[in-house]
């Protein structure tokens, strides 16, 4: 082998180990077979408040009548709105939030509602009394539907105003990850917050307003 051989020919056999390495598919994390995009659902291990993936038929396992006080929790696929709900701008003070996005969920096990909100560290909990956010979003219709561990109350202050939506929790961990991804400045940034908008026009285009009688959850 002349030394021209030699100079090219070790890089083109080590090139697969220097090179990006293909994505790896995701699989279920119960019993490990490969996830499609299109059949990924999340569980809730409730002791941990961890997610966990899963394929369709493992979600399913969790998603019935009776396995709502186990170990995992399916987490719904519906996202309800409230034009109407009672939260203004003094209410939203109370709450002591310093960003314009957070998100209130009912950990079971406590039997209260957990704050969080997104920063450049991720997920970060909010240390108000918990009774202020009693006070403040108890009353709304949608925190009566509230699933617990498995759904999130998601507000958005903006321009004066504050929207509310009810929403499965795992979309909320998907904006604080995009969010702590993109996040420059003190402020989040133009990108952070044009994904901000974004993310909640989509909300916004799935979410439907409960009936006052509905007391079941609309699929």
């Amino acid at each position: 082998m002349n030394r021209q051989a030699a100079r090219t020919g070790a890089p083109r056999g080590l090139r697969r180990f220097a090179g990006p390495r293909p994505p790896r598919p995701e699989t279920c994390e119960l019993c490990g077979v490969v996830v499609p995009e299109d059949g990924h659902r999340h569980l809730v291990e409730t002791e941990q408040r961890a997610l966990v993936c899963a394929c369709t038929a493992c979600a399913l396992r969790f998603d019935r009548p009776g396995t709502a006080t186990g170990r995992y929790r399916a987490v719904p696929d519906r996202y309800l709105a409230d034009p109407g709900h009672p939260l203004d701008e003094g209410a939203w003070e109370l709450l002591q939030i310093p960003v314009g996005v957070a998100f209130f969920f009912r950990n079971a096990a406590l039997d209260r509602l957990v704050a969080l909100y997104p920063s450049p560290a991720g997920a970060t909990e909010s240390e108000l009394d918990p009774q202020t956010w009693q006070t403040v979003l108890g009353g709304g219709r949608l925190a009566a539907l509230l699933e617990p561990d498995v759904e999130a109350l998601l507000l958005r202050r903006s321009e004066g105003r504050t929207a509310c939506y009810l929403v499965p929790i795992d979309i909320c961990y998907e904006l604080v990850g995009r969010m702590r991804l993109l996040w420059q400045g003190f402020d989040g940034g133009a990108e952070a917050r044009a994904a901000l908008d974004a993310f909640f026009e989509q909300v916004e285009r799935r979410a439907k307003v409960p009936a006052d009688t509905a007391g079941a959850r609309p699929r």
